[in-house]
């Protein structure tokens, strides 16, 4: 089974965040920054072992693949950027390619979205423009990916190298997106792409007949009791001040039956983006390592279900400490969550003779 992880690369700073943030932004600026909203919010989040690292430095990536590795994640799932020929946060990913470590499988997922304030508080702020100029754009943008798909590290499934694209559904031609991209891959000789449209409970869903090959399913990991209830219309009436509260699911969400096709499972270790997005933000409360694994052990039954060679357990994610959403050691858990995720990965001991 592969076990990927979504990697954040927004851990150096760039010209455009500081134009847009200010000198120096990262996604530690919002986490350090970060404060209890009411009583018994975890705020501020800290990383533990690997420290506020800087993703410039090829030790902290090869320290990061070697405890991922450690723990049983199979390969991390770089957010990829593009839009319009124009990238963003590429340095990362770039020196990976071209220095050939960490010795560690990865693939890509194009986060094909317009990008706002949203992530920093100003939600009405657009940043950079998600556009799709046509299939010019699309032969420069495979080019570019190109020279990962061929690099022996790179995660195929079904013998093709895997594309996660995160809003399918943002395509101008979802169908001649699949059809132009796979016979790009075709011609290059990668035997095809296996494309997966990455998809929520409220996303368009026709992925299928489109032809991508796979769905991953991502529904936040918020269950729903009498006290949310109560917050919810508290919130609602002015009586009460965000941000709003959720009890973590120890359980995957079950993907509904009408996205039909192959379906991946995602799971959280967590969610608070409360360092994003203030009282307006999302938390789910009693996230705990132990409570993750048994969200882990439901996602591999529902991805063991899958075909072999198709069996993909989707963490979101490694490293997107903003949004509470990490499997790196913190100051609260330590190793906790990556222990929970390798407990549930090991293969249960044989039994010996007359056991």
């Amino acid at each position: 089974m592969e076990v990927l992880a979504l990697y954040l690369p927004q851990f150096h700073p760039i010209p455009e965040n500081d134009t847009w943030w200010g000198k120096g932004f990262t996604e530690w600026t919002n986490v350090a920054k970060a404060r209890p909203l009411y009583r018994g919010h975890a705020q501020p989040r800290l990383p533990a072992d690997l420290g506020f690292y800087d993703l410039r430095v090829s030790e902290t990536r090869e320290a990061q693949a070697d405890l991922a590795r450690r723990y049983g994640v199979t390969g991390f799932c770089y957010w990829h950027y593009w839009f319009a020929g124009h990238r963003l946060l590429q340095r990362p990913f770039d020196e990976v390619l071209s220095s050939g470590t960490p010795d560690f499988p990865f693939c890509v997922a194009w986060a094909n979205q317009t990008w706002s304030g949203i992530w920093h508080g100003a939600p009405d702020r657009v940043l950079i423009e998600q556009t799709y100029p046509g299939p010019e754009d699309d032969l420069e943008h495979f080019s570019y990916l190109r020279q990962a798909f061929e690099d022996p590290r790179y995660v195929r499934i079904a013998d093709r190298p895997l594309l996660f694209v995160y809003q399918p559904g943002g395509l101008p031609d979802p169908a001649r997106f699949v059809e132009r991209w796979q016979k790009m891959a075709h011609d290059a000789g990668l035997g095809g792409l296996y494309l997966v449209a990455s998809l929520g409970e409220s996303d368009y869903a026709s992925h299928v007949e489109d032809g991508f090959d796979a769905a991953v399913y991502f529904h936040l990991p918020f269950g729903r009791d009498w006290a949310t209830r109560v917050r919810e219309r508290m919130l609602a009436t002015g009586l009460a001040r965000g941000p709003k509260r959720y009890p973590y699911s120890e359980a995957p969400v079950t993907p509904p039956s009408s996205l039909g096709g192959r379906i991946f499972p995602s799971v959280y270790p967590n969610w608070d983006n409360t360092p994003r997005l203030g009282r307006r933000g999302f938390v789910a409360e009693g996230s705990t390592p132990e409570r993750f694994g048994a969200q882990v052990h439901r996602a591999i039954e529902i991805a063991e279900a899958n075909p072999p060679g198709e069996q993909v357990l989707v963490i979101k994610s490694w490293n997107e400490w903003a949004e509470g959403n990490y499997l790196e050691p913190d100051r609260e858990f330590g190793l906790g969550r990556l222990k929970a995720l390798a407990n549930q990965l090991a293969p249960p001991p044989v039994a010996g003779p007359g056991r």
